[in-house]
């Protein structure tokens, strides 16, 4: 039996694949809230606020509250307010740079400005003219982050479309800079969280299909994981790794009975 009393869920590849609810997963998320327990759904897509991620959960018959969403944008927030960026070049869509605004951050979006940094995000709004301007600022030397590393985002029928990793190693190839992590799978994800909702991080089991950020941070916070493979790691890559999971179960609904 699993004895952790806060689950932590990625949502992409776990609890759903573009928009199709993976079998068994409002059974899966029923069983924790009657077993006691609590959820909170960890996501590195930054480009959507909490009101669409619980607006897509509801289409998919799951009820579930703002409070109950934490992404990589609300862990960038969190660190930036502690390290003191303010002043943004953003390489993100307008979801994201609507977030950064409403808490106090500004997003500038011209050449020859003084910034604090450079953030890099999952853009779908991204252009030719963003990224050069990205790469000036790079060669510039300004500090460098990222929201999330994931290469590509997952679809239904097997599909992915290019997510924010896939333009860090674009920005990479040109100006031979890597960013700063914020999100899964660096610790700072955790520490955000354990913050923001008061929980013990011994209390914390996280639940994902990706080796990379999902099961890799479960490692570097220090927390129990979960790799299911219902989404873009299968059992094959996951023998071929050197990144262990906890516990490996087909999809969530395996879990069911563990809980």
């Amino acid at each position: 039996m699993i004895d952790k009393s806060v689950f932590l869920l990625d949502m992409d590849g776990t609890i759903y694949l573009g928009n199709k609810l993976i079998d068994g997963a409002k059974e899966f998320l029923g069983k924790i809230k009657n077993s006691g327990k609590k959820y909170i759904f960890l996501t590195n897509n930054a480009s959507k606020d909490k009101v669409e991620y619980v607006k897509k959960l509801e289409k998919l018959g799951i009820d579930a509250s703002e409070d109950e969403v934490f992404s990589s944008a609300d862990a960038t927030i969190s660190y930036f307010e502690k390290i003191g960026k303010k002043r943004l070049f953003l390489v993100g869509n307008t979801s994201l740079k609507n977030q950064l605004e409403e808490a106090g951050f500004e997003i500038i979006t011209e050449r020859n400005k003084e910034i604090d940094a450079v953030l890099v995000s999952f853009d779908t709004e991204l252009t030719y003219e963003k990224l050069w301007i990205a790469c000036d600022y790079l060669q510039d030397g300004y500090d460098y982050f990222a929201t999330h590393p994931d290469f590509v985002c997952p679809l239904d029928a097997g599909r992915i479309m290019p997510d924010a990793g896939s333009i860090i190693e674009l920005l990479n190839a040109c100006v031979n800079r890597r960013p700063i992590v914020i999100g899964k799978p660096e610790s700072k994800m955790i520490e955000s969280l354990t913050e923001k909702y008061k929980v013990d991080k011994n209390d914390l089991i996280m639940v994902g299909d990706r080796l990379y950020t999902d099961i890799a941070m479960g490692h570097r916070a220090g927390i129990k994981s979960i790799l299911v493979l219902s989404g873009e790691t299968s059992l094959e890559d996951y023998k071929k790794s050197d990144v262990e999971a906890d516990y490996i179960f087909e999809s969530v609904k395996d879990i069911i009975p563990e809980i």
